[in-house]
């Protein structure tokens, strides 16, 4: 093969492409570490911390169709949102115990910002 200036070789396109490559997966592995360390904890009025999916579900707003995150319970959802019917509402739920993430559920709600 023909040398380069400076007695380098040249590089293949596949070599360049697999470098390419490399480098993207390694930006992204660093944007997705980032992402994880700037939504790690936080710390609620209580002084407890909060963290993942707890945190996104005790701010979010009380609509009509409510999803449930993990760790909410009926009783939470219900003080939150000043809900007291939310098990009358909602006959596909037997057990207030029962209660898991992505459960859909039918609430009125009657406070607006959360306490």
């Amino acid at each position: 093969m023909a040398r380069q200036h400076g007695g380098r070789m040249p590089r293949s396109r596949v070599e360049a492409a697999a470098d390419a490559a490399s480098w993207c997966l390694a930006l992204s592995a660093l944007a997705a570490v980032l992402l994880v360390c700037a939504t790690g904890d936080a710390t609620s009025e209580e002084g407890e911390t909060v963290r993942g999916a707890s945190l996104s579900a005790r701010w979010r707003p009380c609509e009509e169709i409510y999803v449930v995150a993990e760790g909410e319970t009926l009783h939470g959802i219900s003080d939150r949102c000043g809900d007291p019917y939310i098990l009358e509402r909602n006959p596909h739920v037997h057990d207030p115990d029962d209660v898991f993430p992505g459960l859909v559920l039918r609430i009125t709600a009657s406070i607006s910002k959360p306490r």
